[in-house]
């Protein structure tokens, strides 16, 4: 079966993960990409956090399948050229550079439009143009600057970085999509355009309904859906909020059997307006369905503190797969808060492809996350991480070098 990006090449300059993502995206929607690393030494992952002696790390082999891999001095003049022969045959060259280095190399967007007028250029930078377009910018300082830090934690403790990537992996997937809007643009004018996804820009955007609360807040000076409402006080920001949900159906984390000793026994709990009988008959408290002080939505806002405090009284006498097994007989919105042993073991994921056992010839076989997007007419095998420099040869070879010529560039130290 075809792929959806069949015949698409990406030039992939990327490294660490926020590139990376991007392009493997890319390569497992059907993308040949081609990933251009240093000699010798390649993307400085293959040897950040490894598990394995002299084997490429877990950090690099999850994010780099289905990718073939290149190795040009971009420094030795005939190495320039191999480069300026890859990007007259790619579509769309992908990078996440400092600032300026691209330009450095002597690769500006004028030079590319040269060589190649229809070719996307994508970029990953930390900041948008600026007073700090020039700033180097790692995962958690993006999600500090994107607005996540600010309103993550609780309201009596320091802001807190989440988690998820959301700056690194999600910035890659928001430059994805710039990509191939890109490319569908060029089906229409015929030529390139330059792509360019800001970190802080992601993570804000993912962070959009703290804009929306901190207009809510400077109109009215408070929010009754958060924790600090009614007895807590709101500054001018919007505060943390601790586990509440964000959205108009409270929500919090609440405790399940076993919690003493198991840090992921808990459950979050929604507090649907629509099934509050439903929630007030499986806590036993059917009173409070009729109840003057807890029957509506706004009369339960001043007390949403005693209410997580009753049902979590009932959630603790069950499991978290217990509870959420009869929660959902009543579509009452739950869901267990599952351990990163549990997700790895889970076999529905398995199934679906979102976990996925891969078999490399170093490392042996490990788990990766396989692609969060399904197409029905375009299925993602995933494939393994390219060691270094394995497909250089096979590639000079597509760009119409003879053996005698990359065995020539290889004594030079182009290749």
């Amino acid at each position: 079966m075809s792929k959806a990006l069949d015949g698409v090449r990406i030039l992939d300059f990327t490294h660490v993960q926020s590139g990376p993502t991007c392009t493997q995206l890319l390569a497992w929607f059907g993308a040949d990409v081609i990933k251009v690393e240093r000699a010798g030494a390649g993307d400085i992952t293959r040897e950040q956090l490894r598990d394995i002696p002299e084997v490429d790390s877990l950090y690099f082999t999850m994010l780099n399948h289905n990718k073939r891999s290149v190795t040009i001095d971009t420094k030795n003049p005939e190495g320039k050229l191999v480069l300026e022969a890859l990007i007259q045959k790619c579509d769309v060259l992908v990078e996440n550079f400092a600032p300026g280095a691209l330009d450095r190399m002597g690769f500006t967007w004028e030079r590319i439009q040269e060589l190649n007028p229809r070719m996307v250029v994508a970029s990953v930078k930390g900041f948008g143009p600026g007073p700090y377009e020039d700033c180097k910018v790692y995962e958690n300082v993006a999600q500090c600057a994107g607005g996540a830090a600010s309103t993550t934690g609780f309201d009596d403790g320091p802001p807190v970085v989440s988690g998820a990537q959301i700056g690194d992996s999600g910035t890659g997937l928001h430059l994805a999509l710039g990509i191939v809007t890109a490319l569908y643009q060029r089906t229409q004018t015929g030529r390139g355009q330059k792509v360019l996804a800001a970190m802080q820009d992601g993570v804000l955007n993912l962070c959009r309904v703290k804009l929306r609360d901190q207009q809510r807040l400077d109109r009215t000076g408070t929010m009754k859906e958060y924790p600090q409402y009614p007895n807590g006080t709101f500054g001018e920001a919007v505060p943390r909020a601790g586990n509440a949900s964000g959205g108009g159906q409270p929500g919090w984390i609440l405790k399940c059997k076993g919690w003493e000793t198991d840090p992921n026994a808990y459950i979050y709990f929604i507090t649907q307006a629509p099934v509050w009988a439903k929630i007030c008959n499986v806590i036993g408290k059917e009173e409070w369905a009729t109840d003057p002080n807890y029957a509506t939505p706004a009369a339960r806002l001043p007390h949403l503190k005693d209410i997580f405090a009753e049902i979590e009284r009932w959630t603790m006498t069950k499991t978290k797969f217990e509870a959420m097994q009869i929660l959902n007989k009543y579509d009452i919105p739950c869901g267990p808060i599952l351990s990163m042993k549990e997700i790895a073991e889970e076999p529905s994921l398995r199934k679906t492809g979102t976990i996925v056992e891969v078999d490399h010839p170093t490392r042996g076989k490990y788990l990766t996350v396989g692609n969060p997007i399904k197409l029905s007419d375009s299925p993602t095998e995933v494939k393994r991480s390219p060691l270094l420099g394995e497909h250089t040869d096979e590639v000079m070879t597509e760009l119409g070098y003879s053996p005698e010529q990359i065995s020539a560039l290889r004594t030079a130290g182009a290749i």
